[in-house]
């Protein structure tokens, strides 16, 4: 399991790398003017002289590409201060670090994340878990019924509409906002959880579907036709024999689903007029601020492939079998 792991990381970072190096050559080596950008409309050609010395754009590209890379790393120093690691850059709208923004953004977008994963997958799973186990009857029908419905909903539809019936309207619900965890866990809890559940409604319908199917197939595998067959109760055989198997597909997807999600977040931000860290990408594009664009790019590829080694891990723990491919 140990060399498993270690080959999953390794791999991650040579991924990483290979992300971080198209970013820069994707940015720094286009044909727009670097340090144009950074210097604005009201530019002297010595403050753009004075800049493009900072940003050690006369350096040879060779350089410039060690310098942004082992910044990461090693930190880096800037006319503004010296950028601890990992180093991503400083912002050309306001002049703060950009991991510092980043990290200040982050909070926000994990409670949409892993707060959506965690509804999705308790919801999805559990009702496709009883759906599957009520076959044929009026709850499977439904919850396969319901599933399908709010599949075809988006979160930019969804969005508004449950504003308006829960916060506007009737005044059940207080406008979703953001209070740090550690502060108010109760607001922290209410304020962002119209959001998170938009956001986990369209994976929850998907999550339902796929945990019945998966199910029902299972239940008709040899090894549970047997252990029914030894006089085992319906209810231990579908707890102690059915279920495992079903999540194998399901953790396969899984990974894709909650790297999926940061997009998502991005929309479900918009939508709530959130600060997170899609808003901050947006944010980046619209203000031409590259060294904003390309830290939100690489911590988002860590993300990803974070989540894609947790999910590796769970496969292997499911099925034992994955360990030896």
């Amino acid at each position: 399991m140990v060399q498993f792991i270690l080959r999953r990381t390794v791999g991650a970072f040579v991924t990483l790398f290979l992300i971080g190096a198209a970013t820069f050559f994707l940015f720094v080596a286009a044909p727009s003017d670097y340090a144009s950008l950074a210097c604005g409309k009201d530019c002297s050609p010595q403050r753009l002289a004075d800049i493009r010395e900072a940003l050690g754009l006369d350096l040879p590209l060779a350089r410039q590409f060690w310098d942004f890379m082992s910044g990461i790393v090693t930190g880096r120093d800037f006319p503004t201060g010296h950028c601890s690691a990992p180093c991503l850059g400083v912002s050309f709208y306001s002049g703060d670090m950009v991991w510092s923004t980043i990290m200040d953004r982050f909070p926000l977008t994990l409670t949409l994340t892993a707060g959506g994963a965690v509804v999705f997958l308790l919801v999805g799973i559990g009702a496709g878990m009883i759906a599957a186990y009520r076959r044929g009857t009026l709850v499977d029908k439904v919850a396969t019924g319901t599933s399908m419905v709010l599949s075809s909903f988006q979160i930019y539809f969804l969005g508004p509409v449950v504003l308006t019936i829960l916060v506007y309207s009737t005044g059940w619900m207080e406008d979703p906002k953001y209070v740090p965890l550690t502060r108010d866990p109760v607001g922290w809890f209410i304020g962002m959880s119209i959001p998170v559940c938009v956001l986990a409604t369209i994976f929850t319908a998907q999550y339902t579907r796929m945990a019945r199917s998966s199910m029902i197939e299972q239940l008709a595998e040899d090894h549970v036709r047997t252990a029914r067959a030894k006089g085992m109760s319906r209810r231990y055989v579908f707890l102690r024999y059915a279920w495992r198997g079903s999540l194998i597909p399901i953790v396969t997807i899984l990974g894709i689903d909650v790297s999926s999600m940061l997009g998502g977040a991005v929309v479900t931000e918009l939508t709530f007029s959130l600060q997170g860290i899609g808003r901050l990408a947006v944010d980046g594009a619209v203000n031409k601020d590259l060294p904003l664009t390309m830290g939100v790019m690489l911590f988002g590829a860590f993300f990803i492939l974070l989540i894609n080694i947790l999910t590796d891990i769970t496969y292997a723990w499911i099925d034992p079998r994955i360990r030896l491919s």
